[in-house]
Protein backbone atom coordinates (compact mmCIF):
# COMPACT_ATOMS: atom_id res chain seq x y z
CA UNK A 1 0.00 0.00 0.00
CA UNK A 2 3.04 2.21 -0.12
CA UNK A 3 1.87 4.32 -3.09
CA UNK A 4 1.91 8.06 -3.46
CA UNK A 5 -1.21 8.96 -5.52
CA UNK A 6 -2.20 11.00 -8.48
CA UNK A 7 -5.76 12.75 -7.31
CA UNK A 8 -7.79 11.31 -9.83
CA UNK A 9 -6.91 7.63 -8.50
CA UNK A 10 -9.39 7.07 -5.73
CA UNK A 11 -12.27 4.80 -6.81
CA UNK A 12 -10.31 1.50 -6.12
CA UNK A 13 -6.81 0.53 -6.11
CA UNK A 14 -7.55 -3.46 -7.00
CA UNK A 15 -8.15 -5.68 -9.88
CA UNK A 16 -10.14 -7.99 -11.02
CA UNK A 17 -8.17 -9.08 -14.64
CA UNK A 18 -6.40 -12.05 -12.87
CA UNK A 19 -8.78 -14.26 -11.55
CA UNK A 20 -8.46 -17.97 -11.29
CA UNK A 21 -10.77 -21.14 -9.10
CA UNK A 22 -8.33 -23.68 -8.33
CA UNK A 23 -7.21 -25.75 -4.95
CA UNK A 24 -4.68 -23.79 -2.30
CA UNK A 25 -3.30 -26.10 0.02
CA UNK A 26 -0.61 -25.65 2.79
CA UNK A 27 2.27 -28.33 3.05
CA UNK A 28 1.83 -31.00 5.55
CA UNK A 29 5.25 -30.24 7.10
CA UNK A 30 5.97 -28.24 10.17
CA UNK A 31 6.25 -24.63 8.88
CA UNK A 32 9.86 -22.94 8.45
CA UNK A 33 8.15 -19.95 10.27
CA UNK A 34 5.37 -19.09 12.45
CA UNK A 35 4.33 -16.94 15.00
CA UNK A 36 1.09 -18.39 17.14
CA UNK A 37 0.76 -15.59 19.16
CA UNK A 38 1.06 -17.52 22.31
CA UNK A 39 3.32 -15.05 24.15
CA UNK A 40 1.47 -12.19 26.48
CA UNK A 41 3.31 -9.22 24.41
CA UNK A 42 4.21 -9.11 20.66
CA UNK A 43 7.52 -10.50 20.18
CA UNK A 44 9.64 -7.64 19.38
CA UNK A 45 12.39 -9.91 17.65
CA UNK A 46 9.75 -11.09 15.54
CA UNK A 47 8.40 -7.89 14.49
CA UNK A 48 8.77 -4.56 14.53
CA UNK A 49 6.80 -1.50 14.57
CA UNK A 50 7.09 0.82 11.12
CA UNK A 51 6.77 4.80 12.65
CA UNK A 52 8.71 6.01 10.21
CA UNK A 53 6.25 7.93 8.43
CA UNK A 54 4.29 9.19 11.53
CA UNK A 55 5.61 12.94 11.49
CA UNK A 56 5.85 13.67 7.80
CA UNK A 57 2.02 11.67 7.04
CA UNK A 58 1.44 8.20 5.57
CA UNK A 59 1.09 7.50 1.96
CA UNK A 60 -2.06 7.69 0.05
CA UNK A 61 -3.44 10.47 2.64
CA UNK A 62 -3.90 7.96 5.33
CA UNK A 63 -5.25 9.22 8.34
CA UNK A 64 -3.96 6.92 11.14
CA UNK A 65 -0.89 7.90 13.49
CA UNK A 66 0.61 4.12 13.38
CA UNK A 67 1.83 3.57 17.24
CA UNK A 68 4.97 1.34 18.16
CA UNK A 69 4.29 -1.16 21.20
CA UNK A 70 1.02 0.61 22.58
CA UNK A 71 -0.92 -1.80 24.13
CA UNK A 72 -4.27 0.04 23.09
CA UNK A 73 -3.38 -0.45 19.77
CA UNK A 74 -1.54 -3.69 19.96
CA UNK A 75 -1.77 -6.43 22.01
CA UNK A 76 -2.21 -10.47 22.45
CA UNK A 77 -5.30 -11.43 23.53
CA UNK A 78 -5.99 -15.25 24.35
CA UNK A 79 -3.48 -16.05 21.66
CA UNK A 80 -4.84 -13.47 19.67
CA UNK A 81 -3.10 -10.55 17.81
CA UNK A 82 -5.21 -7.41 17.98
CA UNK A 83 -4.32 -4.34 15.87
CA UNK A 84 -6.86 -1.64 16.81
CA UNK A 85 -7.64 1.57 15.31
CA UNK A 86 -8.92 4.37 17.40
CA UNK A 87 -10.00 7.82 17.21
CA UNK A 88 -8.89 9.69 19.72
CA UNK A 89 -6.62 12.90 21.12
CA UNK A 90 -3.23 12.93 20.49
CA UNK A 91 -0.58 14.96 21.17
CA UNK A 92 3.49 15.84 21.02
CA UNK A 93 3.17 16.05 24.56
CA UNK A 94 2.82 12.06 24.61
CA UNK A 95 3.98 11.25 21.30
CA UNK A 96 6.93 13.14 19.91
CA UNK A 97 6.70 12.04 16.74
CA UNK A 98 2.83 12.86 15.99
CA UNK A 99 1.73 14.81 12.45
CA UNK A 100 -1.47 16.00 13.72
CA UNK A 101 -3.43 12.91 13.18
CA UNK A 102 -6.96 12.16 14.70
CA UNK A 103 -6.51 8.65 14.59
CA UNK A 104 -3.73 5.65 15.88
CA UNK A 105 -3.07 2.12 14.92
CA UNK A 106 -0.60 0.02 14.14
CA UNK A 107 1.78 -1.42 11.42
CA UNK A 108 4.07 -3.95 11.90
CA UNK A 109 6.58 -5.70 9.48
CA UNK A 110 8.67 -9.01 10.21
CA UNK A 111 12.32 -8.33 11.23
CA UNK A 112 13.08 -11.28 8.67
CA UNK A 113 12.89 -11.30 5.03
CA UNK A 114 10.84 -14.07 4.12
CA UNK A 115 10.38 -15.20 -0.24
CA UNK A 116 9.39 -17.91 -2.49
CA UNK A 117 7.14 -20.30 -0.13
CA UNK A 118 3.87 -20.99 0.86
CA UNK A 119 2.15 -18.33 3.43
CA UNK A 120 -1.13 -18.34 5.94
CA UNK A 121 -2.85 -15.81 7.79
CA UNK A 122 -5.55 -16.74 9.67
CA UNK A 123 -7.41 -12.87 10.40
CA UNK A 124 -10.76 -11.37 10.75
CA UNK A 125 -10.94 -7.95 9.54
CA UNK A 126 -12.91 -5.08 10.50
CA UNK A 127 -15.54 -3.19 8.01
CA UNK A 128 -16.22 0.39 9.80
CA UNK A 129 -16.18 2.65 6.44
CA UNK A 130 -12.46 4.20 6.68
CA UNK A 131 -11.06 0.84 8.00
CA UNK A 132 -8.40 -0.37 5.83
CA UNK A 133 -6.64 -3.69 6.56
CA UNK A 134 -3.79 -4.95 4.84
CA UNK A 135 -1.60 -8.11 4.75
CA UNK A 136 1.21 -7.60 2.18
CA UNK A 137 4.82 -7.93 1.07
CA UNK A 138 7.40 -5.04 -0.18
CA UNK A 139 10.79 -4.62 0.21
CA UNK A 140 12.26 -1.62 2.02
CA UNK A 141 15.29 -1.19 0.26
CA UNK A 142 13.50 -0.12 -3.29
CA UNK A 143 11.59 2.46 -4.84
CA UNK A 144 8.35 1.90 -5.50
CA UNK A 145 7.03 0.64 -7.58
CA UNK A 146 10.28 -1.08 -9.49
CA UNK A 147 11.01 -2.96 -5.97
CA UNK A 148 7.41 -4.80 -6.59
CA UNK A 149 4.34 -4.79 -4.02
CA UNK A 150 2.78 -8.02 -2.91
CA UNK A 151 -0.76 -7.44 -1.84
CA UNK A 152 -2.12 -10.89 0.41
CA UNK A 153 -4.94 -8.98 1.08
CA UNK A 154 -6.65 -5.98 1.21
CA UNK A 155 -10.22 -4.58 2.52
CA UNK A 156 -11.85 -1.39 2.12
CA UNK A 157 -14.53 -0.96 5.18
CA UNK A 158 -16.74 1.06 2.49
CA UNK A 159 -17.23 -2.71 0.49
CA UNK A 160 -17.15 -4.64 3.64
CA UNK A 161 -16.58 -8.57 2.59
CA UNK A 162 -14.86 -8.06 -0.80
CA UNK A 163 -11.22 -8.72 -0.55
CA UNK A 164 -8.66 -7.92 -2.95
CA UNK A 165 -5.29 -9.20 -4.00
CA UNK A 166 -2.87 -7.36 -6.11
CA UNK A 167 0.47 -7.67 -7.57
CA UNK A 168 2.42 -3.81 -8.56
CA UNK A 169 5.75 -3.72 -10.27
CA UNK A 170 7.51 -0.92 -12.59
CA UNK A 171 5.18 -2.18 -15.69
CA UNK A 172 1.61 -2.77 -14.09
CA UNK A 173 0.67 -1.04 -11.80
CA UNK A 174 -2.30 1.31 -10.83
CA UNK A 175 -0.50 4.67 -11.74
CA UNK A 176 -0.70 3.02 -15.53
CA UNK A 177 -4.23 1.09 -14.70
CA UNK A 178 -1.75 -2.03 -15.85
CA UNK A 179 -1.96 -3.56 -12.00
CA UNK A 180 -2.61 -7.20 -11.93
CA UNK A 181 -4.83 -8.73 -9.50
CA UNK A 182 -8.47 -10.47 -8.58
CA UNK A 183 -11.14 -10.07 -5.56
CA UNK A 184 -13.32 -12.06 -4.04
CA UNK A 185 -16.30 -11.99 -1.38
CA UNK A 186 -16.41 -13.17 1.80
CA UNK A 187 -19.14 -12.88 3.37
CA UNK A 188 -18.18 -13.53 6.91
CA UNK A 189 -14.82 -11.58 6.51
CA UNK A 190 -15.62 -9.39 9.53
CA UNK A 191 -17.33 -11.92 11.55
CA UNK A 192 -15.22 -14.79 11.38
CA UNK A 193 -11.31 -15.41 10.66
CA UNK A 194 -10.49 -17.03 7.50
CA UNK A 195 -7.01 -18.43 5.94
CA UNK A 196 -5.41 -15.91 3.49
CA UNK A 197 -2.82 -17.32 1.82
CA UNK A 198 -0.08 -16.59 -0.74
CA UNK A 199 2.30 -18.99 -2.76
CA UNK A 200 4.93 -17.27 -4.08
CA UNK A 201 7.27 -19.52 -6.95
CA UNK A 202 9.63 -18.14 -9.84
CA UNK A 203 7.66 -18.51 -12.47
CA UNK A 204 4.22 -17.53 -10.42
CA UNK A 205 2.09 -15.66 -7.53
CA UNK A 206 -1.09 -17.52 -6.30
CA UNK A 207 -3.22 -15.60 -3.93
CA UNK A 208 -6.11 -17.38 -1.93
CA UNK A 209 -8.50 -18.08 0.66
CA UNK A 210 -9.43 -20.89 2.94
CA UNK A 211 -7.69 -23.10 0.51
CA UNK A 212 -9.31 -21.72 -2.45
CA UNK A 213 -7.18 -19.61 -4.76
CA UNK A 214 -9.16 -17.06 -6.47
CA UNK A 215 -5.51 -14.90 -7.95
CA UNK A 216 -2.70 -16.32 -10.36
CA UNK A 217 -0.36 -14.02 -12.15
CA UNK A 218 2.57 -15.99 -14.22
CA UNK A 219 5.92 -14.87 -14.68
CA UNK A 220 5.35 -14.49 -18.50
CA UNK A 221 5.58 -11.14 -19.81
CA UNK A 222 8.69 -9.31 -21.55
CA UNK A 223 10.51 -6.13 -19.41
CA UNK A 224 12.79 -8.82 -16.78
CA UNK A 225 12.57 -6.83 -13.45
CA UNK A 226 9.92 -4.10 -14.55
CA UNK A 227 7.65 -6.48 -15.00
CA UNK A 228 8.55 -9.55 -12.47
CA UNK A 229 10.65 -8.05 -9.81
CA UNK A 230 9.17 -10.42 -7.64
CA UNK A 231 12.85 -12.45 -6.92
CA UNK A 232 14.13 -11.68 -3.73
CA UNK A 233 12.68 -11.73 0.26
CA UNK A 234 10.56 -9.40 1.24
CA UNK A 235 9.40 -8.63 4.96
CA UNK A 236 5.43 -9.43 5.81
CA UNK A 237 3.52 -6.77 6.84
CA UNK A 238 0.51 -6.38 9.03
CA UNK A 239 -1.62 -2.91 9.32
CA UNK A 240 -4.72 -1.11 9.99
CA UNK A 241 -4.63 1.71 8.01
CA UNK A 242 -7.68 4.56 8.43
CA UNK A 243 -9.02 6.28 5.75
CA UNK A 244 -6.79 7.70 2.51
CA UNK A 245 -7.44 7.65 -1.32
CA UNK A 246 -9.01 4.18 -1.43
CA UNK A 247 -10.03 3.41 2.00
CA UNK A 248 -11.69 6.79 2.76
CA UNK A 249 -12.65 7.47 -0.66
CA UNK A 250 -16.23 7.34 0.64
CA UNK A 251 -15.27 9.23 4.11
CA UNK A 252 -14.47 8.06 8.17
CA UNK A 253 -17.96 6.91 9.99
CA UNK A 254 -15.94 7.94 13.24
CA UNK A 255 -19.09 6.21 15.33
CA UNK A 256 -18.20 2.56 14.30
CA UNK A 257 -14.57 2.92 15.80
CA UNK A 258 -12.51 1.53 17.59
CA UNK A 259 -11.59 -0.94 14.50
CA UNK A 260 -9.66 -4.48 15.15
CA UNK A 261 -7.72 -6.11 12.67
CA UNK A 262 -7.29 -10.05 14.42
CA UNK A 263 -4.82 -12.52 13.95
CA UNK A 264 -4.69 -15.77 15.00
CA UNK A 265 -1.28 -16.78 13.65
CA UNK A 266 1.24 -16.12 10.48
CA UNK A 267 2.84 -19.19 9.09
CA UNK A 268 5.52 -19.65 6.01
CA UNK A 269 6.69 -22.52 4.20
CA UNK A 270 10.12 -22.02 2.23
CA UNK A 271 9.99 -23.54 -1.09
CA UNK A 272 13.25 -25.49 -1.87
CA UNK A 273 13.84 -23.09 -4.80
Amino acid sequence: MQWMLLAVQAATLGATNYAVDAPMAPPAAPASFADEFAAKKVDRSIWRFDTSRNAAGWYNNEKQYYAADRPENTRIEDGVLVIEARREPLSKAKFPDWGGQVYSSAKLVTRRTLGYGFYEVRAKLPCGRGAWPAIWMIPEDASWPAGGEIDIMEMVGWDPNVIHATLHSGAFNHRLGTQRGAQKRVATACTAFHNYQLDWRPDSITIGVDGRAYMRVANDQPGGATAWPFTRPYPLILNLAVGGDWGGAKGIDDRSFPQRMAIDYVRYWKHDN
